[in-house]
């Protein structure tokens, strides 16, 4: 008798009901309700995509699934499978609810990335989103397996949920593959570990760092979401664009926000970079330089974003939502 696979996808229901709710969404509404929606609808995902290890169907140690399921519903802002959806939403409800595991994979990807960041031989930090890192709920090892079980588990989502849309998997494998890999994500977090050690770091340095490290998991949801949607490819280059400004912005929002504000407010560790002599906007721009960059790089962001074919309110909402945030 063969094993039973492990498939992480949507129920029709699931999906059902994600049309529904979307179809609900319009330019009308109050914007914090149409992010609630988008969030509602990105747990229920969630919890789909990575269950819980069924006890009739062993697939793997359950501890390895508690370790996966701890860090990923350990809440969040959510902003990247929220970018997906705005960006696919431009094309209709539909293609809205069609983005659901894309954006579950992108929400994968950017926890597997917290998880290691959090790591004694990265970071080494005690707390995320407002409670222990996954190697201190677990242990070091449990918790490096865990980060890498979910960028595997981001790239098995993809695949066979757009199994029946081969040329759109290959083309959303594509951009996940290539915004976490040694020259964008993996490659940020290298040079930012190597100017850490130097002690020093140059603002181009910086820069890199920003744009790879953080923005290109930003650009990549927001791409995606458009290529669920068909948009055409000039509306794919501009939510590029935008991607790129709006993950420089969100990254000195951060860099300010772990200048001045409190590891209660945070989630995590406040104060971290200084203490660890990292390079960061503040430190080397100073303060007010920094808030006026992330203005600056919204703006445009936004004027990327106003170019969009479709009612592009919803991105632009949360363009701002990601220069204001306090956490």
């Amino acid at each position: 008798m063969s094993k039973p696979r492990f498939r992480p996808q949507l129920s029709a229901a699931l999906h059902l009901q994600a049309r529904k709710y979307f179809r609900t969404l319009t330019s009308t509404m109050d914007f914090s309700s149409r992010l609630q929606t988008l969030t509602a609808q990105t747990e229920a995902a969630l919890d789909t995509l990575v269950p819980a290890l069924p006890a009739d169907a062993p697939a793997g140690p359950a501890r390895i699934h508690a370790a996966m399921r701890y860090s990923l519903q350990a809440g969040g802002k959510r902003l990247r499978p929220a970018l997906a959806l705005a960006a696919a939403g431009l094309a209709g409800p539909e293609a809205q609810a069609n983005a659901l595991p894309v954006a579950g994979a992108l929400e994968c990807i950017h926890t597997y990335s917290l998880i290691h960041d959090d790591l004694p031989c990265m970071d080494n930090d005690d707390l995320r989103r407002g409670r222990p890192t996954c190697h201190r709920a677990f242990d070091e090892a449990t918790a490096l397996l865990a980060g890498d079980a979910l960028l595997a588990q981001a790239f098995l989502i993809t695949a066979e949920a757009y199994a029946n849309r081969p040329a759109l998997a290959a083309a959303l494998l594509r951009e996940l593959a290539r915004a976490s890999s040694a020259t964008r994500l993996v490659g940020g977090q290298m040079q930012d570990l190597l100017a850490e050690r130097a002690g020093t770091a140059t603002a181009s340095e910086l820069d890199f760092i920003h744009l790879n490290k953080t923005a290109a998991l930003l650009e990549a949801s927001l791409v995606c979401g458009g290529l669920v949607g068909s948009l055409p490819d000039a509306a794919i280059t501009e939510l590029r664009r935008a991607g790129r400004h709006l993950g420089l912005a969100f990254q000195i929002i951060d860099d300010v926000l772990d200048a001045t504000a409190e590891s209660t407010a945070l989630g995590k560790t406040a104060g971290k970079d200084a203490r660890a002599g990292k390079a960061t906007y503040v430190s080397l721009h100073g303060l007010e330089a920094s808030t006026r960059a992330a203005a600056e790089e919204t703006t445009r962001a936004r004027a990327a974003l106003a170019s969009l074919p479709g009612d592009a309110s919803l991105l632009l909402g949360l363009a701002d939502l990601m220069l204001t945030r306090q956490r």
